[in-house]
């Protein structure tokens, strides 16, 4: 995510903190060491919230890039949606499922150790064990709040993994969606009416979430209705190995190709992007040739491939062109535009 800084990395997983949320310790750290102590320790348990999310997501093969933590919660960036039902609720269920077994670990320890009458005290942040006891109950209210019924909260994520068996998953996705915008709504309200300004940012966030969500839906189910084979443009260019990145500039002024597989012998033995062009320029000049900055290790697309599989594997690869082939011969190459300007056209319809 864009204006975030990297922490460290757990399981592969890049852990990393938006720099608003410095602006929230700045905040805090006005309020005394032990609010401080209070919001680190709260993020700390919300990065356990995603990493157990992300580990689920991990075991069905989906590719977690970062986790992001954000003043009002934790993003988990994931490369792909679960492919079925049950996935989705094993990985939803993971994060609140953590911190009801904190709770539930700690509960007779902290017991003991702080007494009933520190551990069940109302909410006040005066000494130090207070703290710790607002700590430990804070994994309910997460556990809680994430359980709402309503997008993007991973109750919403259940919801819909438990009705899209029977009304399939754009419908499934509508009605979780609606609970999103109304819980969005419904906070803003309470927010507006008491002044608590966080309580609106939450709600602005909840309602664009569950708006962004239903898209990327929309989109999703559009794209499985097409295959490569429908939209493959009949024309394209190759290059050569020794072909220099000129010649390739001259190739992309005179056309609207700005992707070429390169090809030794009849055979496609590199794919060059627009991206590949301009770093190689910038590093090694026009003069250079094609095989010092060609990608040798990518993946390719069948005419079979349905395009939100397209879609799957350039997020995955981070490449926004890939060659199609058939019986290893190239025949093509789709851009994410081209998939894009599938849902763009059917949208309009």
């Amino acid at each position: 995510m864009r204006g975030s800084i990297r922490l460290f990395k757990v399981a592969d997983i890049s852990i990393n903190i938006h720099i608003t949320f410095f602006l929230l310790l700045l905040l805090f750290l006005n309020m005394g060491v032990k609010w401080l102590f209070l919001i680190v320790a709260i993020f700390f348990f919300v990065t356990l919230h995603e990493l157990s999310h992300s580990l689920v997501a991990k075991k069905f093969g989906i590719r977690v890039k970062e986790i992001t933590l954000l003043p009002i919660g934790g993003v988990a960036s994931m490369t792909k949606m679960p492919d079925k039902p049950y996935q989705e609720f094993l990985i939803s269920l993971a994060g609140p499922m953590l911190n009801i077994a904190v709770v539930i670990i700690f509960f007779l320890p902290l017991y003991y150790i702080l007494g009933p009458e520190v551990l069940f005290h109302p909410l006040s942040v005066k000494t130090f064990p207070l703290t710790i006891a607002h700590i430990y109950w804070i994994n309910l209210i997460l556990a809680i709040f994430n359980l709402i019924p309503a997008f993007p909260m991973d109750g919403g994520r259940i919801v819909r993994a438990l009705l899209a068996g029977k009304l399939g998953y754009q419908k499934a996705t509508k009605i979780a969606v609606n609970f999103g915008h109304i819980f969005a709504l419904l906070f803003g309200y309470i927010g507006l009416i008491n002044g608590h300004i966080l309580l609106i940012i939450i709600a602005v966030f909840i309602y664009m979430a569950a708006s962004s969500e239903e898209l990327q839906v929309d989109l999703r189910e559009t794209l499985k209705k097409f295959t490569i084979k429908d939209i493959v443009p009949s024309q394209f260019l190759t290059l050569q190995k020794e072909a220099t990145l000129s010649k390739v500039l001259e190739l992309m002024f005179h056309s609207h190709q700005e992707d070429f597989p390169v090809i030794e012998g009849g055979r496609m033995v590199g794919f060059i992007t627009r991206s590949d062009i301009i770093n190689g320029i910038h590093q090694h000049g026009v003069s250079a040739n094609v095989s010092l900055v060609m990608k040798k290790d990518f993946p390719v697309l069948q005419e079979r491939d349905h395009l939100d599989k397209v879609q799957n594997i350039m997020q995955e690869n981070n490449i926004k062109a890939l060659p199609v082939v058939r019986d290893d011969s190239v025949i093509g190459v789709v851009t994410i535009e081209d998939v894009t300007r599938v849902y763009s056209l059917m949208s309009k319809r």
